[in-house]
């Protein structure tokens, strides 16, 4: 299982980063700080989730989510996931569904970038 992103620095994001919208959340890849040690990071937010519960369950949701799509990350990427409200209502297969899109839209897009 890859370590998470703790510092509010490496949580930041640009313009050009690659990203990927779903229903449930958004996603946001650029190259890891550290070679060799990638690293994902997730934020649900207090103007989304108004109760702490709320927060935290959106934040197991998408780590249950990301253990089970963990062969469609990058390993020379960093990942940030933000959780949107819709996340609440969502059920499991749905939202590993979600993810396995969305990683595997990001995949495809950096890799055309790329070239």
């Amino acid at each position: 299982m890859r370590d998470t992103i703790k510092k509010h620095k490496d949580f930041l994001m640009t313009d050009d980063d690659p990203t990927a919208k779903s229903a449930f959340f958004y996603v946001r890849m650029k190259p890891c700080v550290v070679p060799d040690s990638p690293r994902y990071g997730l934020t649900a937010t207090k103007k989304t989730f108004k109760f702490a519960v709320h927060r935290n369950r959106a934040k197991r949701l998408m780590r249950d989510w990301i253990r089970f799509n963990e062969q469609y990350l990058r390993s020379d990427m960093d990942y940030v996931f933000v959780a949107r409200h819709a996340i609440l209502e969502a059920t499991r297969e749905d939202g590993r569904d979600a993810m396995k899109r969305a990683l595997v839209y990001l995949q495809k897009n950096s890799t055309n970038n790329a070239k």
